[in-house]
């Protein structure tokens, strides 16, 4: 973990956007007889982004992969902004804060691996896993103490939480 950076500032976020593999999973596939990917999830993590929908923060999710039971979870938690099989990450980041007219330093983005890095650099905090990649943990300004996929989605939302008084 690179300790140089320092603590963010958590009192002005507005919006959560998460990776999916490695953030909300633990980054394992099990490859299913019927061709479909199956990923869990931590029910904490979930408990938290409908907690936070319910707050007034946005929640976006942007990931690479597209598997349908992915969309279906996070349908079921309420998060409507859902980019799944995307290629460039940037460019569905700038869309998303251009139709919601977010200020990139109001966001926390939470990515685990070198596809997020980018994004994560235009974030007011970025926010990795545990267990992230040793890219994403450099430019990281905050670290969870829980890996992907066991509560580090809830770690942070709750931090931000506490810290504007609203968990």
């Amino acid at each position: 973990m690179n300790t140089v950076n320092a603590a963010p500032d958590l009192t002005g976020i507005k919006a959560f956007i998460f990776d999916v593999d490695g953030v909300l999973t633990d980054g394992t596939l099990l490859a299913l007889n019927s061709g479909e990917q199956a990923r869990a999830f931590h029910i904490r993590d979930g408990y938290a982004i409908r907690y936070a929908l319910r707050k007034g923060y946005r929640i976006a999710i942007i990931s690479g992969r597209e598997e349908e039971g992915v969309r279906k979870r996070l349908e079921s938690l309420d998060v409507h902004d859902i980019f799944l099989g995307v290629d460039d990450k940037m460019k569905i980041f700038n869309a998303y804060i251009n139709t919601y007219r977010i200020d990139p330093a109001h966001i926390a983005y939470m990515g685990d691996d070198v596809p997020d890095a980018e994004v994560m650099r235009r974030c007011g905090v970025a926010a990795c896993p545990t267990d992230a990649a040793r890219d994403v943990r450099e430019i990281s300004n905050y670290y969870a103490t829980l890996p992907g996929g066991h509560g580090a989605v809830r770690e942070l939302i709750e931090d931000v939480l506490r810290a504007q008084q609203t968990w």
